[in-house]
C-alpha cells in the first residue's frame, strides 16, 4: 500500500468535491492514473470517495443540521431536493455504469459545457438589464425552485457534471445570494452523497470491491480522512470567497476553473473501454 498515493487521492476529493470540477471525475483520473484501475470500477470509487466529504460538511455544518429540528422550511428544501436528486440520479447511474462498462466516454465535454454555462451566467448577471430579484432566505424560494435544484443535483451523476456546480449556478441564476446559493448547495450535498454512497454500495459491489482491494482498507481510510479535513478548510474559504465577491466575479472564476480542467480532460482522459472480470 502507498500511503503517498491514498493521501493524494483525498486531496483531490477534498478540493475538488467543492469546485465545480467534478470529484468523481478528478477522483477517476487520480485512480486510474495511480492505481490502473478500469474506468467503472474508478466511476464507481469516485462515488464512493464523497464519503469522506460527507464528513468534512457534517462536521462544518453541525449548527445548521442542528437547526433542522426548528426550521420546517429547510427541512422541506433538503427533502424536496433530495428526492428530485434520487429519481434523476439513480437511473443516469445505472445507465452511466453499463455505458462506462462497454462504450468510451469523453468525462472532459460535460466539464467544458458546464464551464461555458457558468462563464454565460457570469456575463448574463453582469450585463443583463433585467436581472432576478436577490434571493435573500429560504422563505423566499418555491416549491418549483427546490424541484429545479434537485433536478440539476441529480444530472450530477453523469461523469464530469459536477454537483456544485450545478446547484450553486441554478441556484444563482434564480437570484440567490452566492454564499446563501454555496451554503444550500453543500448541505444538499449531505443527504444526496450518503444515497451515493449506497447506491453505489448496492448497484457496483464488484467494482467497489475491485477497488477496495487494489487500494487496500488502509488506504481507503487514509485518502477519506485526509479528504475530511482538506474538505473543511475549502468550504470555508470558498464560503468567505462567495460572501465577499461579485456574482459574476464568482461565475467567471468558477467557469474558467471548470472549462481549464475540462479541455485538459477531454485531452486525456481515458476512452477505450474497460473489460471487468
Amino acid at each position: 500500500m502507498n500511503e503517498l498515493y491514498a493521501i493524494i487521492l483525498g486531496l483531490v476529493q477534498g478540493i475538488s468535491e467543492w469546485l465545480p470540477i467534478s470529484s468523481k471525475t478528478q477522483i477517476l483520473f487520480a485512480s486510474t492514473l495511480l492505481f490502473s484501475l478500469p474506468l467503472a470500477v474508478a466511476y464507481a470509487f469516485g462515488l464512493f470517495m464523497e464519503i469522506g466529504s460527507v464528513g468534512s460538511a457534517l462536521v462544518y455544518f453541525r449548527r445548521d443540521i442542528r437547526s433542522l429540528f426548528n426550521d420546517r422550511r429547510l427541512v422541506i428544501y433538503l427533502l424536496v431536493v433530495t428526492a428530485f436528486t434520487g429519481l434523476v440520479g439513480a437511473p443516469l447511474y445505472y445507465l452511466t455504469d453499463k455505458v462506462l462498462s462497454t462504450s468510451p466516454y469523453n468525462i472532459g465535454i460535460p466539464m467544458v459545457l458546464l464551464g461555458l454555462v457558468l462563464i454565460g451566467i457570469g456575463f448574463y448577471i453582469r450585463y443583463s438589464h433585467t436581472r432576478p430579484r436577490p434571493v435573500v432566505g429560504l422563505e423566499e424560494m418555491k416549491l418549483k425552485n427546490y424541484i429545479v435544484i434537485g433536478i440539476a443535483q441529480g444530472l450530477a451523476a453523469l461523469p464530469g457534471v459536477s454537483r456544485s456546480g450545478m446547484t450553486v449556478s441554478t441556484m444563482l441564476l434564480m437570484g440567490v445570494k452566492p454564499e446563501l446559493a454555496f451554503r444550500l448547495s453543500y448541505l444538499a450535498y449531505i443527504p444526496a452523497s450518503l444515497g451515493a454512497f449506497f447506491v453505489t454500495l448496492l448497484l457496483s459491489r464488484p467494482q467497489v470491491d475491485m477497488a477496495i482491494q487494489v487500494v487496500e482498507p488502509t488506504g481507503i481510510l487514509i485518502a477519506i480522512a485526509t479528504s475530511a479535513l482538506v474538505g473543511i478548510v475549502v468550504i470555508s474559504y470558498l464560503l468567505k470567497f462567495a460572501k465577499k465577491s461579485r456574482i459574476y466575479v464568482i461565475d467567471f472564476v468558477l467557469g474558467a476553473i471548470a472549462l481549464a480542467l475540462g479541455i485538459i480532460a477531454t485531452i486525456y482522459a481515458p476512452q477505450s473501454p474497460p473489460v471487468l472480470s
